[in-house]
């Protein structure tokens, strides 16, 4: 791999480690107590426990493969588990990112045609911190995708473009495949 797409590479995975880090902390921390309605706690919303996980997942592969750039040497076929590992983490992230996207939008704005008010009323810093975390975590899904193109690129890159025929050897094989067709 080219020093520079290296450098690249691994600095955008170290980057995504403490924001990845921060959201969890973020999402994990996250907890609030009305008089009226109760406490509200990250564990009672699967999306953002879902969300807890995923990042927390996404920061030790960050890290790991981050380490891995530096400290093994690339055979054929690491650029294609990176490409996969990367491909695989970005989907999750993608799916975690927009089911708490989800779950912010109805806490802020509700759904009047189910009869569900806004949370956020009654929670405002349960909500902010969520907002929070989901812009860390979309964030972390930027680099994950910028890294994602390198790891595509590094593994693509290992096989040459195909060559173009020139007009001559096409007009040939289909003068060839003319005559095999009325044999």
């Amino acid at each position: 791999m080219a020093p520079r797409l290296k450098l690249v590479d691994s600095s955008l995975r170290l980057t995504a480690i403490p924001l990845s880090v921060a959201t969890l902390c973020l999402t994990v921390t996250n907890h609030q107590d009305n008089a009226d309605l109760g406490p509200v706690a990250y564990k009672n919303i699967q999306g953002l426990d879902y969300m807890a996980w995923i990042s927390g997942i996404c920061a030790a592969y960050a890290l790991f493969a981050a380490l891995t750039i530096w400290f093994i040497k690339c055979s054929a076929s690491k650029p294609w588990l990176f490409f996969l590992f990367d491909q695989m983490i970005t989907y999750l992230m993608v799916t975690s990112g927009a089911g708490v996207s989800e779950i912010v939008y109805l806490a802020y704005y509700g759904d009047r045609t189910v009869s569900w008010s806004e949370a956020c009323r009654s929670y405002p810093s349960f909500c902010s911190r969520m907002k929070l975390a989901v812009i860390l975590h979309a964030l972390a899904l930027f680099c994950f995708i910028a890294f994602t193109v390198i790891s595509a690129y590094r593994a693509f890159s290992l096989f040459e473009p195909p060559s173009l025929a020139s007009s001559k050897e096409v007009e040939e094989a289909d003068n060839t495949t003319a005559r095999a067709a009325a044999a």
